[in-house]
């Protein structure tokens, strides 16, 4: 009635007699069956069968068999013990933990190692921190296994110094990507990185570099994989736009206040074309002689979780400092007008931004902000996660405590996690709801 299936003893009894028959006929024609065949799955193999125990059944009896997510649901938030200035590992790893497709592969088992020493391996352990992060231990996590990997395979970043949570970041990425070779093997590659693992599947973007030659107008294009994007802000050495006077759009709900920079700003900035001046002349292909030339950056392929890095931390011959400007970050996001294929919207590096693009498979929404409090030879990285919906919280190391919007919103921003709205199945174009889950 209910088409749910059901155990039957005497049906799996016969099957193991079944199976003893099989097995005994097998052993007296050993002589004609290969080593091949005997070695082949389901060929000889005798699978044990699950018998329930008291105790389990008593569990599965206090259990109901869906779980609902209700607010007070605290199942993922565990805290990570600082084990000496790692501060800036732990406020990567809460981003990483709470990244919803990554997740979804690490609980589910997907990782197959073929590292020689697997104990070696950034993936298993990865995998082994999903594990205890989303166990329901409240006690804090202690990943001296994690940092003891992070110091043989990354060993710019061994040792007790405060190190920049943002190269922690991409060299996690990296070892992780190399670690990954294997996983989902077969499948073609689609992005620009043309790699199938999980990492490069989540992170993987393609920045286009179109290069103008400013005397026959032609264009030169490059397309580059990347994992992020860093943005360069007002303040710093390199020279800020000026901003439009009288400018009152309104772009990804961010209001235009006077004085204060938008996250939009700065991509508009990052995606305006560069004259290269004298200087810097490129050889032109088409008129085969070294020519002025102007750069413009566009996004060509979006990845499916999208990282914005502020740069705060400027080194120059002159000095060392850390860049404090407020940068105002939108909880949702549409990348529409940054991507190659919207140029045409451009005229003389003014972006003419709409309102509502109408396009979904662009928009994203923010899910973990990592902040950075203190001068550049002394701070503290903490982050912000969103676990559910609209509920977010404050990690600083051992301690979680639970955060509003405005606290996120109001946070001085050096990371920006961004994940799709809307995920679009590569072969049968199918588009998925993918955020809104968790």
């Amino acid at each position: 009635m209910c088409k749910d299936y059901v155990y039957d003893k005497d049906i799996e009894q016969i099957a193991k007699e079944e199976q003893g028959e099989a097995l005994k006929l097998q052993a007296s024609t050993s002589t004609e069956v290969s080593h091949q065949q005997y070695s082949m799955p389901g060929l000889g193999e005798k699978y044990p069968t699950w018998e329930t125990t008291k105790p389990e059944l008593e569990l599965l009896g206090h259990n109901p068999r869906r779980r609902r997510i209700a607010s007070s649901f605290t199942i993922g938030l565990r805290g990570l013990i600082n084990l000496g200035n790692t501060c800036f590992m732990n406020c990567i790893v809460q981003a990483l933990t709470h990244t919803p497709i990554l997740r979804d592969f690490f609980l589910s088992d997907r990782h197959r190692c073929e590292m020689p020493s697997p104990e070696l391996c950034l993936v298993c352990e990865m995998s082994s921190l999903f594990r205890e992060l989303y166990s329901g231990n409240p006690s804090p996590h202690v990943p001296y296994k994690l940092l003891h990997l992070v110091w043989i395979h990354a060993r710019h970043l061994a040792g007790y110094r405060q190190q920049d949570a943002h190269e922690f970041l991409i060299a996690a990425l990296d070892v992780l990507h190399r670690h990954c070779k294997g996983d989902d093997a077969g499948k073609a590659a689609s992005n620009p990185n043309h790699c199938n693992c999980i990492i490069d599947q989540i992170f993987t973007g393609g920045l286009q570099s179109d290069v103008t030659c400013q005397a026959c107008h032609g264009v030169s294009t490059t397309i580059d994989p990347c994992w992020d994007i860093s943005l360069d802000l007002p303040g710093s050495c390199t020279s800020f736009w000026p901003m439009s006077p009288g400018r009152e759009s309104s772009v990804n709900g961010e209001s235009h206040i006077p004085g204060i920079t938008t996250l939009t700003d700065c991509l508009r900035r990052f995606t305006r074309p560069e004259h290269l001046g004298s200087s810097a002349k490129i050889k032109c292909g088409s008129c085969q002689s070294y020519q002025e030339s102007t750069k413009q950056l566009t996004m060509n392929k979006l990845p499916v979780v999208a990282c914005f890095h502020f740069k705060r931390f400027e080194h120059s011959a002159k000095q060392r400092r850390k860049i404090t400007t407020y940068i105002s970050f939108p909880l949702e996001l549409d990348m529409t007008p940054f991507m190659a294929s919207s140029k045409e919207s451009r005229m003389n590096g003014q972006l003419q931004l709409p309102t509502n693009s109408g396009n979904d498979e662009n928009k994203y929404s923010l899910f973990a902000v990592v902040n950075h409090q203190g001068t550049l030879e002394s701070g503290h990285y903490t982050s912000f996660i969103r676990h559910h919906k609209d509920q977010w919280f404050k990690c600083d190391d051992a301690v979680i405590t639970k955060a509003s919007i405005k606290d996120v919103l109001d946070s001085e921003g050096y990371l920006l996690f961004y994940h799709k709205q809307v995920l679009e199945h590569e072969s049968e174009k199918v588009k998925e709801v993918s955020t809104q889950a968790y």
